[in-house]
């Protein structure tokens, strides 16, 4: 079941196009050397430093604390290839609720104590701490990345900033969670967790609003029978 946890980080490249002249073309050798580095000093944007660790992380820390709730869309890439979407929910401290689309049949909720994985298709619920799980740090009260896990790395450029970390108190073993947000709201768009056996589960997020209150009842573990 390790392989359902949810994960989050969004990977943005941007790939300039190459402009090849065409066969027999006569060849342009450009301005003089000194025009041409007037030219390049006026058309190029000054380079956007990159955050150093400590800044990136006390960022993270800020918008993880400056925001208890969350109401977002999702869409999920499991390690098997399978793509779900549907709609997450985080009321801090300690719940969240992943609720999935049809037609798949997962639930995964937490009630501030325990955390359900529910599948309808196979009748099953399975319920863990949340101290057992991989997303516990981000549903804490207080969240303090450098104190919670430990920071394996740390990378940023002008459209993104990723902090990898790592938390050895898993269910299974030692989990791995790469958070990745947005250089310039540094709001968070995607997480990775790769799990104790390996399997990576990624999560991009959209449409996300930290300002509308989840419904209490979102967050009730239902542990009646199935029908």
């Amino acid at each position: 079941m390790l392989r359902f946890w949810p994960a989050l980080a969004l990977c943005l490249a941007l790939a300039p196009a190459a402009q090849a002249q065409g066969a027999g073309a006569p060849m342009n050798l450009g301005p003089p050397p000194a025009q041409a580095s007037k030219a390049i000093a006026k058309q190029a944007p000054p380079a956007k430093a990159t955050l150093d660790a400590a800044t990136a992380v006390a960022k993270a820390n800020a918008y993880f604390n400056a925001n208890l709730t969350m109401v977002a869309d999702f869409v999920q890439l499991s390690a098997d290839g399978r793509r779900t979407d549907g709609k997450l929910y985080v009321q801090r401290p300690g719940r969240l609720r992943f609720e999935y689309a049809r037609p798949a049949t997962l639930e995964i909720i937490a009630d501030g104590t325990s955390v359900a994985i529910r599948d309808r298709k196979l009748a099953t619920q399975d319920v863990y701490f949340i101290g057992q799980t991989p997303l516990k740090f981000l549903l804490k009260d207080r969240i303090d990345l450098a104190r919670d896990t430990a920071i394996l790395d740390v990378k940023s450029d002008e459209r993104s900033v990723a902090i990898l970390v790592e938390d050895k108190a898993t269910f299974g073993g030692t989990s791995r969670i790469r958070l990745v947000f947005d250089s310039a709201s540094f709001g968070l768009k995607q997480w990775t967790i790769t799990d104790p056996q390996g399997y990576e589960t990624l999560v991009s997020l959209s449409n996300i609003d930290l300002v509308r209150k989840p419904e209490a009842g979102l967050f009730k573990i239902n542990n009646e029978r199935f029908d």
